[in-house]
C-alpha cells in the first residue's frame, strides 16, 4: 500500500518537472524566433517556412512601428490612421503578438474595439438619417421656445400638456429638442431676480461701508435699505463693528416690531450668531448671499456706490460723530425725501416727485452745505 502511494507521488513529481521543462523550452523558442534585437538565427529559420504574403504583412507592421519610433519625442504616439493600420495588419499576420514592439497586444485589441464602436455608431446614424422625419411647423417651434423661455419652471412634459390644451400634438422629444435652444438645464426653483421682484416690499438689505477719517483711522458705516422703495431704513457708524454691535442695529431699525419678512446680508464675519437670533426674534428670515456673488445684494451695493460718489468723496471725515451726522443728513434729509431714483421710475422713496406741481415758483433748499439741493414748488 505504501509502495503504491510512493510511486504515485513520484509520477506526479515527474509530470510537474517535465511540464516545467517543456514550458522553459517553449519560452526559449519564442524568444529566439521573435524579430527583436536579440538572436536572429531562429527567426530566420522560421521565416523560411512562412509564406511571402505573411512576411510582407509582418514587414509592414514592423516598418510602421519604426516610423513612429524614429520621431524625436520622449514617448512616441500613434496617430489615428497609424492605429487603424496596425489593427488591419494584425488581422493579416498570424503571429502579430510577436511582431509588436512599441505597444502591448492589449493596446491593439483596445484600438480594435474602439474602431468597432465607431463603425457601428456611424452605421446607426446613417440608418437614422435614412428614415424620413416629420418636422414641426415653424409656428409650433416658436411657440415651444416662447413657453420654455417665459416659464423656466416648466419641463418638457408640462409644455407638451400646454400645447395639447391649445390643440397642438407634438412628441416629448420634439419639445426637449427646441427647449435646449433657449435655456440650459432646468433650474431647481425660481430665479433670484424673480424672487426679488415678488417680494421687493418685504425685503431689506444690509451691508457695511468702510471709510477713513482725517487721521487715517478706519470707520465702518452700517446701512439697511428697503428694496421696494429704495428707502434707507437705518444708519449706524462705529470704529469696532463687533458681532454684538451689529446685532443691536436690527432692533434699532425695528423699534415698533414692524420689520420685513426677509433681510439680505453677505458672508462677512461681522454678522455673527447674535444677528441671526435678533432677526429670528423680530420674525425676520435672514437670506445669505452666495460666495463671490455681489449681484445677489446688488440693490445695497448700488446704494453704497451712491453714498461714496454723492457724499463721502466730497467730505473730509473728522471723526465718528461727524461721519454719522453727515450720513444721516444725506440719507434721511436728501436720499429718502428729495432724490429721484431710476429704479422706481424717477420717484422719491418717501413722497412723490410730482407733488405740488403747478405754476408756483421753484425754490431750492441746500443739503450738506450746498453739496446737493432739494428743489420744490413754493407753497
Amino acid at each position: 500500500m505504501h509502495i503504491a502511494v510512493v510511486l504515485d507521488t513520484l509520477v506526479h513529481r515527474f509530470r510537474d518537472a517535465a511540464r516545467g521543462v517543456a514550458e522553459r523550452v517553449a519560452a526559449a523558442v519564442r524568444t529566439g524566433t521573435r524579430p527583436s534585437p536579440g538572436p536572429v538565427i531562429g527567426g530566420a529559420l522560421r521565416d523560411v517556412t512562412r509564406s511571402r504574403r505573411e512576411l510582407i504583412a509582418e514587414n509592414m507592421l514592423l516598418r510602421q512601428q519604426l516610423v513612429v519610433a524614429a520621431r524625436r519625442v520622449k514617448k512616441p504616439r500613434f496617430a489615428a490612421r497609424e492605429r487603424g493600420l496596425l489593427v488591419a495588419l494584425a488581422h493579416v499576420v498570424p503571429q502579430w503578438r510577436d511582431a509588436v514592439l512599441l505597444v502591448r497586444p492589449e493596446t491593439i485589441l483596445r484600438w480594435h474595439r474602439a474602431s468597432f464602436r465607431l463603425f457601428w455608431r456611424a452605421r446607426s446614424r446613417a440608418s437614422m438619417r435614412s428614415v424620413p422625419t416629420r418636422r414641426a411647423p415653424p409656428e409650433t417651434v416658436e411657440l415651444i421656445r416662447r413657453l420654455a423661455k417665459e416659464n423656466t419652471l416648466w419641463g418638457a412634459e408640462r409644455i407638451r400638456g400646454e400645447l395639447l390644451k391649445l390643440g397642438i400634438h407634438v412628441a416629448k422629444r420634439t419639445v426637449q429638442k427646441y427647449m435646449r435652444q433657449v435655456r440650459g438645464p432646468r433650474p431647481w426653483g425660481q430665479s433670484w431676480s424673480t424672487f426679488l421682484e415678488n417680494h421687493l416690499h418685504q425685503i431689506w438689505a444690509c451691508d457695511f461701508l468702510q471709510l477713513y477719517d482725517i487721521w487715517f483711522r478706519p470707520t465702518f458705516a452700517f446701512f439697511i435699505v428697503e428694496l421696494g422703495s429704495r428707502k434707507v431704513v437705518h444708519v449706524g457708524v462705529t470704529r469696532s463693528p463687533s458681532a454684538t454691535w451689529v446685532a443691536q442695529q436690527l432692533p434699532s431699525a425695528t423699534p415698533f416690531a414692524t420689520g420685513p419678512r426677509f433681510i439680505i446680508r453677505d458672508n462677512d464675519d461681522k454678522f455673527g450668531p447674535d444677528f441671526e437670533r435678533a432677526a429670528e426674534a423680530a420674525g425676520i428670515r435672514v437670506l445669505r448671499t452666495a460666495v463671490k456673488a455681489p449681484r445677489m445684494n446688488s440693490f445695497c451695493e448700488r446704494f453704497l456706490g451712491s453714498v461714496r460718489r454723492e457724499c463721502l468723496d466730497h467730505v473730509i471725515v473728522l471723526g465718528e460723530a461727524h461721519v454719522h451726522r453727515v450720513l444721516r443728513e444725506y440719507c434721511f434729509a436728501y436720499f429718502n425725501h428729495a432724490r429721484p431714483h431710476q429704479g422706481i421710475g424717477q420717484l422719491v422713496p418717501i413722497g412723490s416727485s410730482s407733488a405740488g406741481a403747478g405754476s408756483r415758483p421753484v425754490t431750492g433748499r441746500a443739503v450738506l452745505n450746498g453739496l446737493h439741493h432739494d428743489y420744490r414748488r413754493a407753497a
